[in-house]
């Protein structure tokens, strides 16, 4: 085996999501053995660009492009059957089969119809002040059940059948009853249909379920590598994130222990994904956000639109304060930057290097969201570049100003930017130095 292959990695998103994670997995994947998701669901969208087609991949991990790569799943995701079955017919009908390249959690939790439907009725009934801008994809509810424990259906109650029958009217009743209370509308749920369509389900996903948790400590203890692909954003975290516009699991990779099952220091290098400027789609804090046609032009040089929601993103220069503070908690490594190419013809650039807030410096983000969002971002200035680097081959035919921009950034986020993408293509990937990438320009084709 190559000893390349030897370190686990991680790569993560170290904004509100939408970073470029898919493109980095899958230019490092044929070089590990397993690519794993470990949280969130099909509210992540990753898109991968292979040759003239493009991929939107929602849960399938984005190894799975890759021959000699298995996709994993892990207990810490919440698992939409449809949306899973949906991908899979997809990458077939074009060429990529999915068979045994993909394993499922038997501990993965199932987002039913009713989380999809309790994530619409409580976001159209919340008021501006308190409407989080979910996807609707119903992660949250899915979640929440999930820590409630009563209501909760697994992956393996799923192929027990336990998510059917007696267990499944109570729990269905149940929801009922709460959304007529809290809402006035049931949404017409029926626990027959909703059981058939998981009979019809697990039937299908059974060949790829499995305890992933032993299986990825099988290819650790037989020498082979694994790859752990975040979800959403660090700055979406549960925890750590612009609380209460987060997701409901953790996307750093503190969530990889419990969301894969493997120790955290097994991995080795940890890759955090920024954009050469800042994004958000949805309600919530965005200090460095522009609202004019600098932040329009953004918006539309780098095609800023949700992989699964298709909204517009909201955009703003880049906030080396929020990155710093990501550096700091996941132990980030270095930096992939992203988009690099869609700031070429702005005269000048900037960059959040702090806040004021009530007339007071701060440089980290408070955790009230009511006080983040009053705050005014500090920004600094630096000369822009004109030159489409699409056609860069190497960090060498970057211009001046753009190296400056990258090398200012290193030094207020404290960690090495060591990838730069120039453009959608898997060959549009530029490496300074990493140690997960050759020090030579990617040629994955």
């Amino acid at each position: 085996m190559d000893t390349a292959r030897a370190e686990h990695t991680a790569v993560v998103g170290m904004g509100w999501g939408d970073e470029g994670k898919g493109k980095v997995v899958d230019i490092l994947s044929p070089r590990y053995d397993a690519v794993v998701r470990y949280n969130g669901g099909a509210n992540a969208g990753h898109t991968v660009r292979v040759g003239e087609e493009t991929f939107a991949l929602h849960l399938v991990p984005s190894g799975v492009l890759h021959d000699g790569v298995t996709g994993v799943i892990g207990p810490g995701v919440a698992l939409d059957p449809g949306v899973l079955l949906s991908e899979i017919d997809d990458l077939k009908a074009r060429g990529f089969p999915v068979a045994d390249n993909l394993k499922i959690s038997d501990r993965a939790h199932v987002v039913m119809e009713y989380h999809k439907l309790e994530d619409r009725l409580s976001e159209g009934a919340a008021s501006d002040q308190t409407r989080i801008g979910t996807t609707a994809r119903g992660i949250g509810p899915c979640y929440a059940d999930k820590m409630q424990r009563g209501p909760a259906v697994r992956v393996c109650d799923l192929l027990a059948a336990a998510g059917s029958g007696d267990r499944l009217e109570s729990i269905v009743d149940g929801k009922r009853r709460a959304f007529q209370a809290l809402y006035g509308d049931d949404g017409g749920l029926e626990a027959g249909s909703i059981a058939r369509q998981l009979a019809e389900h697990a039937e299908r996903l059974r060949p790829f379920v499995c305890d992933t948790t032993s299986f990825l400590h099988g290819v650790v203890e037989a020498g082979g590598s694994l790859l752990f692909e975040g979800a959403n954003g660090m700055l979406l975290d549960v925890d750590h994130g612009t609380y209460p516009f987060v997701t409901s699991s953790n996307t750093g990779p503190w969530g990889i222990a419990a969301g894969a099952g493997v120790p955290p220091q097994a991995v080795r290098n940890y890759v955090g994904i920024v954009k050469a400027y800042a994004t958000r789609v949805g309600s919530g804090p965005f200090p460095s956000e522009l609202h004019d046609e600098t932040g329009d032009r953004i918006r539309t040089r780098g095609h800023e639109f949700g992989t699964t929601t298709g909204r517009p993103r909201r955009c703003g220069w880049f906030d080396a304060v929020v990155i710093r503070q990501g550096v700091r908690l996941g132990g980030i490594t270095e930096i992939a930057m992203m988009h690099l190419d869609t700031l070429s013809g702005f005269d000048n650039v900037s960059v959040c290097t702090g806040y004021r807030l009530d007339g007071r410096l701060l440089d980290t983000l408070p955790a009230d969201s009511a006080a983040a969002e009053r705050i005014e971002p500090v920004l600094e200035v630096l000369p822009g570049w004109q030159a489409d680097l699409r056609d860069a081959r190497s960090p060498d035919d970057l211009p001046a100003e753009a190296i400056r921009y990258i090398e200012r950034i290193e030094s207020l986020v404290g960690a090495p930017i060591t990838i730069a993408g120039v453009g959608p293509e898997r060959s549009q990937i530029l490496v300074r130095g990493s140690a997960v990438l050759s020090p030579t320009r990617a040629t994955v084709d």
